[in-house]
């Protein structure tokens, strides 16, 4: 099973989108049939091998054994990733370019884009049986800044990340991307 599937046809989209089919693929992370996905979803079999089919239709989702039961074939399903992401592309960008400006919004969602497609290229890389171990670090944290320092802060870790892309910014060696985001916390709502 892939870590990440990376969906960037609408036809993979439109299959996976429904409420009822995240579902069952929830319910493939692990190989079953489809009656024994029915029983835990309530539901009959039928309809759960119409959303099944519509999952393998669209490569989310792979027939990986099959088994008999009282004298009928019946297929086991498994979802292919563990996690599925919709390319940025699907919808693309409306209207004009994004400012450049570093402190916009505009500019921020520019660099997840970019970090998006770049990390489910190296997952179908990784993914791969002869791929060799991907290095790559994933760091996330919150930090508090009073008002009166934000200027201050955000001149320090753009000063940092410059030097940094400075001193090992040259020709020689490998090629690693560094993206950094600093962004406001917004509290999620307790359920």
């Amino acid at each position: 099973m892939k870590e990440v599937l990376y969906l960037d046809r609408f036809e993979q989209a439109a299959a996976l989108l429904k409420p009822q089919r995240v579902g069952v693929l929830r319910q493939l992370a692990e190989p079953g049939t489809c009656t024994q996905v029915a029983e835990r979803l309530d539901q009959t079999p039928q309809w759960v091998y119409y959303h099944v089919k519509r999952l393998v239709d669209a490569g989310l989702v792979s027939r990986v054994d099959e088994r008999r039961v009282h004298g009928i074939h019946e297929g086991v399903y498994q979802a292919k990733a563990r996690t599925y992401w919709l390319s940025p592309q699907l919808v693309g960008r409306i209207g004009g370019p994004r400012t450049r400006d570093e402190l916009s919004l505009g500019f921020l969602l520019d660099i997840l884009e970019e970090v998006h497609t770049d990390v489910a290229a190296l997952a179908e890389t990784a993914s791969l049986e002869a791929a060799p171990e991907l290095p790559s670090i994933g760091l996330a944290g919150e930090i508090r800044v009073p008002p009166h320092l934000r200027k201050e802060f955000l001149a320090e870790l753009k000063t940092t990340m410059q030097t940094l892309l400075t001193r090992y910014g040259g020709a020689e060696g490998d090629a690693f991307k560094l993206a950094v985001a600093c962004y406001p916390n917004v509290p999620k709502e307790a359920p």
